[in-house]
């Protein structure tokens, strides 16, 4: 047999996606014993029209929350809704029997929201523009 090919590419392909997490999902349930992730969205939507209008998006996986994007658009933030989302996610990891959370945001998002949660900063990786950096948080849940 000859060598693989080995291709750089920027297009996203489906079907990669599903192959890497297909492989790397077996080989941890065959690793760990069990199979715990599972998908985790807490949504906003608009009560007249239905429409999405934000939320929050992670997993949950090996007793870890991981909350991978969150956003509101300007005119919902500072109310209190973000904090209610948050609480969710936090509230159905622990449901989940997750013992912690991680997550990264950037220097210019939300370091201080997740702070004043109880969040804690266990990391951060400089990157661009020069003086932002990747600010990686994690919170105990149990």
């Amino acid at each position: 047999m000859s060598d693989p090919e080995i291709v750089l590419t920027e297009t996203a392909d489906e079907r990669l996606e599903a192959l890497i997490n297909d492989g790397l999902n077996a080989y941890n349930d065959a690793v760990t014993g069990y199979s715990d992730r599972r998908p985790l969205s807490v949504v906003v939507r608009d009560p007249g029209s239905g429409e999405i209008l934000g939320g929050a998006k992670g997993r949950t996986s090996l007793g870890v929350l991981f909350v991978e994007l969150f956003w509101l658009p300007e005119r919902l933030r500072g109310g209190g809704l973000g904090s209610r989302i948050l609480q969710m996610m936090e509230e159905e990891g622990r449901r989940r029997g997750c013992r912690a959370g991680i997550l990264f945001t950037i220097s210019f998002q939300a370091p201080e929201f997740y702070r004043r949660h109880g969040w804690r900063v266990f990391g951060e990786v400089a990157c661009d523009p020069p003086g932002t950096s990747r600010v990686f948080m994690t919170k105990e849940l149990s």
